[in-house]
C-alpha cells in the first residue's frame, strides 16, 4: 500500500481513481444501474446476454451467476448499464421477451444482503427430546 502511494503521489499522470477498474468506478459513483435478468437459459453465455442487451444501451457488465458445484448457471444474472435512462429502456424492451428459447425477467438489482455474521443454521445433532410422564 505505501508503494501504491508514493506512485501517486510522485506521479501526476496516477491517481487512485485511474488504478479502479471502470466497472467499479463507475458503480461508486452511483451512475450506473445494475439489472437482475432472471429466466435464463443454461445455454445463455455473459457474452451473448451482453450482445442482447447492448441494443437498449451501453452494457458495462454482464454477469451470469454459476453454481460452484456443478458450474452450470444458476439461470440468473446481471446486467450492468452506463446510465438509468439506458437501463429503464432495457427493463421496457427485455422484460417478458424470449432470450435463448426462455422468457426473462427483467427489474432493478437489489443491494446485496448481508448474510454473514448471524446465527448459523445447524450447529450438530438435535437436542434429544424428553418426553414428560
Amino acid at each position: 500500500m505505501a508503494a501504491l502511494r508514493r506512485l501517486v503521489a510522485h506521479n501526476p499522470n496516477f491517481s487512485y481513481a485511474s488504478l479502479l477498474p471502470p466497472a467499479l468506478l463507475i458503480c461508486c459513483r452511483g451512475i450506473a444501474s445494475k439489472l437482475f435478468v432472471g429466466g435464463l437459459s443454461f445455454y445463455t453465455t455473459e457474452q451473448g446476454l451482453s450482445e442482447a442487451f447492448s441494443q437498449h444501451g451501453q452494457v458495462i457488465e454482464a454477469k451470469i451467476v454459476m453454481d460452484r458445484v456443478s458450474d452450470r448457471s444458476k439461470g440468473f444474472g446481471f446486467v450492468t448499464f452506463a446510465s438509468e435512462d439506458e437501463a429503464d429502456n432495457a427493463i421496457t424492451e427485455m422484460n417478458g421477451k424470449t432470450l435463448n428459447g426462455r422468457v426473462v425477467f427483467v427489474d432493478y438489482a437489489k443491494p446485496k444482503s448481508d448474510f454473514g455474521g448471524g446465527m448459523p443454521i445447524a450447529r450438530g445433532p438435535p437436542e434429544p427430546i424428553v418426553a414428560d410422564n
